[in-house]
């Protein structure tokens, strides 16, 4: 038997979930929330709560949370580099940040060719320390989540960052609007959700995989992973296995790495993102509209801090 919280589509879902688990709410009270990240070294998770313009902080030793930044120019994706400094989309700033070690901030990335970006939505920083993100519109179409503004480029793609040079480069111009981002565990697939259906009816509702060219840095085919029929794919992750745990409207869904749905976990609000965290990192943090969830599963981040 397994809780009211979970939904098993695929026999190899049991194999990743316990049937006595029930889905936590740990915190509420935001208008959107996004992007968590966790903090290994000081057991802690940040999160946006993009309409209030500001990052939440929950302690994970004592359960207590906290402002974290406010204003926060409106931030939405984040991910933990490799060195554990915090890495921003900021909706209001239309760039990637960083916040070094000595709390200072570092603007990554602002512009592409001159033009200013759109509004940065989510990230992930590769091994070889590239930081990826997606630049829809999201954060220039209203004074909501961000300052309505006019795109200045020709459309809204996904990014890579050179970590040598600090070069900002497309690496994918064919999507309607880009969102959540991630690496296979092997890096040799990225996964990049389109969520074009929130600006077009019969928009993309989608995740797309490419394969990572062997130079590391430039993206082949794009073919559909996963579609919904209702909803929307926001944010997610890959576990240490391959499978994706992703955001929809009625909770997150998990996906084997052929593409077959294995199971959902039940959310009572629609979800925008997630992340791994806890201390054997298999507790999966989840961003639900007004509130913060967790659920322990029996899978773990594909990589640590989990990008």
């Amino acid at each position: 038997m397994y809780t009211e919280s979970l939904e098993i589509h695929d026999a190899r879902f049991k194999g990743l979930v316990f049937g006595n688990v029930h889905l936590e709410k740990l915190w509420t009270g935001g208008r959107w929330t996004e992007g968590p990240a966790y903090f290994p070294a000081g057991r802690y998770l940040v999160w946006s709560d993009i309409p209030n313009d500001r990052v939440m902080r929950l302690d994970e030793t004592d359960g207590s949370v906290s402002t974290f930044l406010q204003p926060a120019r409106h931030h939405n994706g984040h991910t933990v580099d490799r060195q554990g400094r915090l890495v921003s989309c900021e909706h209001e700033g239309r760039c990637v940040s960083r916040i070094e070690h000595d709390g200072s901030t570092t603007i990554l990335a602002s512009h592409v060719d001159g033009k200013r970006l759109n509004s940065p939505n989510d990230v992930v920083v590769k091994s070889d320390d590239s930081v990826w993100f997606s630049d829809p519109t999201y954060g220039i179409d209203s004074e909501y989540e961000g300052g309505a503004a006019l795109s200045e480029t020709d459309g809204s793609h996904v990014y890579r960052i050179d970590p040598r040079d600090g070069r900002v480069q497309a690496v994918a111009t064919d999507f309607h609007k880009p969102n959540g981002l991630c690496f296979s565990p092997d890096e040799r697939l990225l996964y990049i959700a389109d969520t074009g259906a929130t600006h077009s009816e019969d928009g993309p509702r989608h995740i797309r995989v490419f394969r990572v060219g062997a130079d590391g840095q430039t993206l082949d085919g794009g073919r559909i992973f996963a579609s919904l029929d209702e909803g929307l794919f926001d944010g997610f992750r890959c576990d240490r296995a391959g499978n994706v745990w992703t955001s929809a409207a009625d909770g997150v869904h998990c996906y084997a790495p052929d593409g077959t749905l294995l199971g959902k976990v039940r959310v009572p609000e629609v979800v925008a993102n997630l992340c791994f965290g806890g201390r054997k990192r298999n507790r999966l943090y989840i961003c639900g509209t007004t509130s913060l969830y967790a659920i322990f599963v029996n899978a773990q981040a594909a990589t640590w801090p989990d990008t």
